[in-house]
């Protein structure tokens, strides 16, 4: 099968490995279409995540969807043919965290793109049985794989915690801001604010629902959201990007007694907060970590919404063109929203 490695920084190569043989209670897919995360061009550009270095050569790629080609002995349910999501994530279901159903927090969870897990971009995958998902018939390979940034967007509104009336800022309308506007406009936020540099990123941002939007280049989007609020600020500010000034800035719109949402990553292992702004208006920040149970919701908003969610997949590429797919996401060319690779 063929896979594609990043083996040094800014480099990847296709390589030729056996496919594997599904074991007790695992099956063995077909990958079809893999969605590209902003965590896979962290890796790429920057050689890691925050305090995670790579450690090449690295398989990416963590939002998978395919088809089942065989099952290992124990697995029922499936059949070879079956359309289906295949989660990232592995937990151990035994740990305080599992028992309590914070998976996403196991203790000894494996995450498939990390170092030393092979993610997805590659043609074949082995996963636990448990990790598949059946796709909708009626939503496309392509737009299937938003099933995962989207249950990260969802999985934030346990702590964005939106009541009526409520008007919002979100810095990033990458795919993980977009998704993360379409949830808080389905979920009824009154108004939604977007601060975002790459014009044809706050296009999508305003055909997801969002009522403004700013070009950080061109104004101070602090000074703007303040005076679209009457000084007031806003209830809830979520930050997508994670670059440069944006959760300071987050905190800086925030009203009084607000709260502060981090989706995104921040590139720094360490990272400057505005403390005395925090403390003056006394908010609550609150860190996403992936998602937790989320999955099934999020393939049946897509089933139910795909005129809303299509145009964020922007892009189509083979695997063979792995390189130049990750050179276009570094300098976000082409109008690029999401990016999804074909690897079969």
């Amino acid at each position: 099968m063929r896979v594609a490695e990043l083996y040094e920084h800014r480099r990847f190569r296709i390589t030729e490995q056996p496919v594997p043989e599904p074991g007790p209670g695992q099956v063995l897919a077909r990958v079809l279409a893999v969605g590209t995360c902003g965590s896979d061009l962290h890796y790429f550009s920057e050689g890691g995540i925050g305090d995670t270095p790579c450690v090449y050569p690295q398989v990416l790629g963590h939002e998978p969807v395919g088809e089942v080609v065989r099952l290992g002995p124990g697995v029922t349910g499936w059949q070879p043919g079956d359309r289906v999501a295949l989660e990232p994530a592995i937990y151990c279901y035994h740990c305080e965290y599992c028992l309590s159903g914070r998976h996403n927090v196991c203790a000894h969870i494996r995450f498939m793109s990390m170092p030393g897990e092979p993610g997805f971009f590659r043609e074949y995958a082995v996963v636990p049985a448990q990790n598949l998902l059946p796709l909708p018939a009626a939503v496309s390979l392509e737009q299937s794989t938003l099933f995962e940034p989207l249950s990260i967007a969802l999985h934030s509104m346990k702590f964005v915690a939106l009541r009526p009336g409520e008007r919002v800022a979100v810095f990033g309308a990458g795919p993980i801001g977009l998704l993360t506007i379409a949830v808080l406009k389905l979920s009824g936020a009154m108004r939604v604010f977007a601060v975002e540099p790459v014009a044809a990123r706050r296009a999508l941002a305003r055909h997801v629902g969002a009522d403004e939007t700013f070009d950080p280049g061109a104004v101070d989007p602090v000074r703007e959201i303040l005076a679209a609020t009457a000084g007031r600020g806003v209830d809830v500010a979520i930050d997508c990007a994670c670059k440069g000034p944006t959760i300071n800035q987050c905190l800086a719109v925030a009203r009084n007694g607000g709260r502060v949402v981090i989706t995104g990553i921040p590139t720094t292992v360490q990272v400057s907060l505005d403390y005395h702004v925090i403390r003056r208006k006394e908010l609550v920040l609150y860190n996403v970590r992936r998602s937790n149970h989320d999955s099934e919701t999020a393939l049946e908003l897509l089933r139910e919404r795909p005129a809303l969610f299509g145009p964020i997949v922007t892009h189509r590429m083979p695997l063979e063109e792995i390189q130049q797919g990750f050179e276009m996401l570094e300098r976000y060319a082409d109008g690029v929203g999401k990016l999804v690779f074909l690897p079969s």
